[in-house]
Protein backbone atom coordinates (compact mmCIF):
# COMPACT_ATOMS: atom_id res chain seq x y z
CA UNK A 1 0.00 0.00 0.00
CA UNK A 2 1.22 3.51 -0.74
CA UNK A 3 2.47 5.78 2.04
CA UNK A 4 -0.67 7.94 1.78
CA UNK A 5 -2.85 4.89 2.54
CA UNK A 6 -4.42 4.91 -0.90
CA UNK A 7 -4.84 2.00 -3.23
CA UNK A 8 -5.23 1.90 -6.96
CA UNK A 9 -7.44 -0.63 -8.68
CA UNK A 10 -7.96 -1.18 -12.38
CA UNK A 11 -11.32 -2.42 -13.53
CA UNK A 12 -12.56 -3.05 -17.01
CA UNK A 13 -15.38 -4.60 -18.94
CA UNK A 14 -18.50 -5.38 -16.93
CA UNK A 15 -16.91 -4.16 -13.70
CA UNK A 16 -16.16 -0.78 -15.25
CA UNK A 17 -19.68 -0.52 -16.70
CA UNK A 18 -21.23 -1.36 -13.34
CA UNK A 19 -19.00 1.13 -11.56
CA UNK A 20 -20.00 3.87 -13.98
CA UNK A 21 -23.68 3.15 -13.31
CA UNK A 22 -23.11 3.61 -9.58
CA UNK A 23 -21.39 6.99 -9.77
CA UNK A 24 -22.11 10.39 -11.24
CA UNK A 25 -25.41 12.05 -12.05
CA UNK A 26 -27.37 8.81 -12.41
CA UNK A 27 -25.75 6.88 -9.58
CA UNK A 28 -25.97 6.86 -5.80
CA UNK A 29 -22.31 7.80 -5.31
CA UNK A 30 -20.33 10.86 -6.32
CA UNK A 31 -17.18 8.96 -7.23
CA UNK A 32 -15.58 5.53 -7.36
CA UNK A 33 -13.83 5.95 -4.01
CA UNK A 34 -17.12 6.62 -2.25
CA UNK A 35 -18.65 3.52 -3.85
CA UNK A 36 -15.68 1.29 -2.92
CA UNK A 37 -15.78 2.51 0.70
CA UNK A 38 -19.51 1.70 0.83
CA UNK A 39 -18.81 -1.81 -0.52
CA UNK A 40 -16.12 -2.39 2.10
CA UNK A 41 -18.43 -1.19 4.88
CA UNK A 42 -21.18 -3.49 3.62
CA UNK A 43 -18.74 -6.39 3.50
CA UNK A 44 -17.69 -5.74 7.11
CA UNK A 45 -21.32 -5.48 8.20
CA UNK A 46 -22.23 -8.72 6.44
CA UNK A 47 -19.30 -10.49 8.08
CA UNK A 48 -20.28 -9.18 11.51
CA UNK A 49 -23.90 -10.20 10.96
CA UNK A 50 -22.77 -13.70 9.96
CA UNK A 51 -20.68 -14.03 13.14
CA UNK A 52 -23.56 -12.75 15.26
CA UNK A 53 -25.92 -15.29 13.64
CA UNK A 54 -23.45 -18.12 14.24
CA UNK A 55 -23.02 -17.12 17.89
CA UNK A 56 -26.81 -17.10 18.37
CA UNK A 57 -27.05 -20.56 16.82
CA UNK A 58 -24.27 -21.99 18.99
CA UNK A 59 -25.26 -20.34 22.26
CA UNK A 60 -27.98 -22.84 23.27
CA UNK A 61 -25.55 -25.72 22.81
CA UNK A 62 -22.85 -23.97 24.77
CA UNK A 63 -25.23 -23.30 27.66
CA UNK A 64 -26.81 -26.77 27.67
CA UNK A 65 -26.18 -29.22 30.45
CA UNK A 66 -24.08 -32.29 29.68
CA UNK A 67 -27.13 -34.49 30.26
CA UNK A 68 -28.92 -32.86 27.30
CA UNK A 69 -26.41 -34.28 24.83
CA UNK A 70 -26.50 -37.74 23.31
CA UNK A 71 -23.76 -39.65 21.56
CA UNK A 72 -24.21 -40.26 17.84
CA UNK A 73 -21.91 -41.74 15.27
CA UNK A 74 -20.77 -40.01 12.12
CA UNK A 75 -22.93 -42.47 10.18
CA UNK A 76 -25.97 -41.39 12.22
CA UNK A 77 -25.32 -37.79 11.23
CA UNK A 78 -24.89 -38.71 7.57
CA UNK A 79 -28.14 -40.71 7.58
CA UNK A 80 -30.01 -37.87 9.27
CA UNK A 81 -28.70 -35.30 6.80
CA UNK A 82 -29.47 -37.48 3.79
CA UNK A 83 -33.08 -37.55 4.90
CA UNK A 84 -33.20 -33.73 4.81
CA UNK A 85 -32.38 -33.41 1.11
CA UNK A 86 -35.13 -31.79 -0.95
Amino acid sequence: MAADNSIHVRVGGQLQAHLQQQIGENGLYENASEYIRALIRRDLQTRNEAWDWLKRQLEPGLRAEESEFRAVSAQDVVRRNQGRRP
